[in-house]
């Protein structure tokens, strides 16, 4: 019964997993998961684009003694006092094919002296093109190539299996509050029943046709009812309330929950499930990206043995105390520079890092073959739950209907005497138990049914895989 202020919502099994997908915190938590995935795969993309970087001192005071060594080897001190300003503009562009570092720049320095006979000094580089090359060490743009699409696909997978995941969590809440309905529904028709049935009794007592303890076991009976009542109301609030909480309805909405009629009875070849889970669910993905990245530590480990850098630089610059001056003429200004870090010593730290990393790759290997089994396993388990539920639900509607009939005959059959309380009883709590297991079996094919879904990423419905239009999930 709906209290004064409330609002009477009827509400569907469908409708409520849409609205807990469009609303639900547990979505939003999906959505916001995804879109973080998303910038950190626009970052790894922002690695392979030109870059443009400017750099400056503006300005730099130095007024200090420095040392200083004369023509005959002697040392004294010499006073620096000037002011500096210095600017750069560079053009950077990451080389995935060989891991290095090309970048084109232009520079302008400027040192005024402030000590007696100031003057002012300018320095130019108007272009020099540069290049940083490591040989031999691990090419981390390569690896991100092969890594982080890989991951990118996974977070989607990952957000769709998600949305499949709040639809069991609003299966959960849904038939939870069903059930609780229906267990006040039929406490309430028990208690009817067993008030009727106590006057009926008595009148029967009066005539001698029963005994007094049947008597005063349906005056028991009612006590039991109003009490079985009592604590079915108290459990239906409950569910009300986390439902309602799920969905993000406001305190005054009262759900009227509806029990699924419609059912589609198919059944799923486990070999079929597999396919379409090992093609769209992040499992396959994220067995993949876990292998890249242990392949990965691998390769690091071995760039470490050896470290040589190649450093070049091509360009022209100039000086003058003007700046015009600074740039006519200009002057060649190159750089060759090979740097080579090579251990001979240290007591096979690096080798030992190798070591590790194999020894990681072939854990992560064993992990990864066990958790493929167990997956393919929980997989084979589910289609044989989804295809034996869909039997469950028929007979529990069969056994429904008749524990309902069997029920309402001995009712009529006790009014005129002709069964004891004992066997009234047990035909009313074979209803109960009935009634309680059609919506319970209704509960485990829906959420059956889900998972599956959730799994395989198929729409078993309309005969599609499950997808999404991310860039809209995005930008919203």
């Amino acid at each position: 019964m709906t209290a004064r202020g409330q609002e009477t919502r009827k509400l569907t099994l469908s409708q409520a997993i849409d609205i807990a997908r469009e609303g639900s915190v547990d979505a939003a938590v999906a959505i916001n998961q995804l879109r973080s995935s998303y910038w950190e795969y626009r970052t790894y993309r922002a690695q392979y684009l030109p870059e443009v970087n400017f750099t400056a001192t503006l300005p730099t005071y130095n007024k200090r003694y420095s040392a200083y060594q004369l023509t005959d080897g002697t040392y004294t001190f010499v006073r620096d006092n000037y002011l500096g300003l210095s600017g750069a503009l560079s053009i950077d562009q990451n080389i995935p094919l060989t891991g290095g570092t090309l970048s084109l720049q232009t520079s302008l320095d400027f040192l005024r002296q402030l000590d007696s006979g100031a003057q002012n000094r300018y320095m130019s580089i108007p272009v020099a093109l540069t290049l940083s090359q490591p040989i031999f060490g691990v090419n981390t743009l390569k690896w991100d190539k092969k890594i982080e699409p890989v991951r990118y696909r996974e977070a989607q997978a990952a957000y769709l299996e998600a949305t499949e995941q709040v639809a069991m969590s609003a299966i959960s809440y849904y038939f939870n509050l069903l059930l609780a309905k229906v267990s006040v529904e039929v406490a309430e028709q028990n208690l009817d029943n067993a008030v009727r049935l106590a006057e009926v009794a008595k009148v029967q007592r009066n005539m001698g046709r029963i005994s007094k303890n049947d008597s005063l076991q349906m005056e028991l009976n009612v006590l039991d009812a109003r009490s079985t009542l009592t604590s079915a109301q108290s459990t239906y609030k409950s569910s009300m309330f986390n439902l309602r909480s799920f969905l993000g309805f406001e305190d005054d909405v009262v759900i009227e929950a509806e029990v699924p009629e419609h059912i589609e009875f198919a059944l799923v070849d486990y070999d079929d499930a597999l396919q379409k889970a090992l093609e769209y669910n992040d499992f396959s993905l994220n067995i993949r990206r876990r292998q890249l990245e242990a392949d990965y530590s691998v390769a690091q480990a071995k760039g470490n043995l050896r470290e040589i850098t190649l450093y070049a630089q091509f360009g022209y610059t100039g000086t003058g105390q003007t700046f015009k001056a600074a740039y006519d003429p200009l002057k060649d200004n190159q750089v060759i520079q090979l740097g080579i870090q090579i251990p001979l010593l240290d007591w096979g730290k690096r080798r030992g890092q190798v070591k590790v990393a194999e020894s990681n790759r072939q854990l992560v290997e064993a992990q990864l073959r066990q958790e493929a089994m167990n997956f393919r396993q929980d997989l084979f388990i589910l289609v044989e739950r989804f295809n034996n539920q869909q039997q469950q639900v028929l007979l529990a509607e069969g056994a429904n209907d008749i524990a309902g009939r069997r029920y309402a005959t001995n009712v009529e059959t006790f009014v005129l005497g002709r069964i004891s309380t004992l066997d009234l009883n047990d035909s009313q709590v074979k209803k109960d138990e009935a009634r309680s297991d059609y919506i319970y079996q209704l509960y485990y094919y829906w959420y059956y049914y889900y998972q599956l879904r959730s799994l395989t990423l198929w729409d078993y419905a309309l005969g599609t895989n499950i997808d999404a239009d991310f860039d809209r999930l995005i930008k919203n």
